[in-house]
């Protein structure tokens, strides 16, 4: 299942690495891909986790990035 987040004021490539990093090291994730220029995270998880992750995933983008607002698509 893919999931996308939109990173509303996202603007620092330095943190848009880290969180993917960070992303891509939970338990359920695939793949993460942060991009800074379409101010997106996009996530492959398992189907069976995407309720759980989510809440995980907020945290992470506020831990790098406390003024950006996170968007659920």
């Amino acid at each position: 299942m893919i999931k996308t987040y939109i990173l509303e004021d996202l603007d620092c490539a330095h943190c848009a690495g880290k969180i993917e990093e960070a992303v891509a090291k939970l338990e359920g994730v695939k793949k993460s891909t942060c991009t800074l220029l379409t101010q997106k995270l996009v996530v492959d998880i398992e189907d069976d986790k995407a309720a759980a992750l989510s809440a995980e995933v907020k945290k992470i983008v506020k831990k790098f990035e406390p003024d950006v607002e996170v968007i659920e698509k």
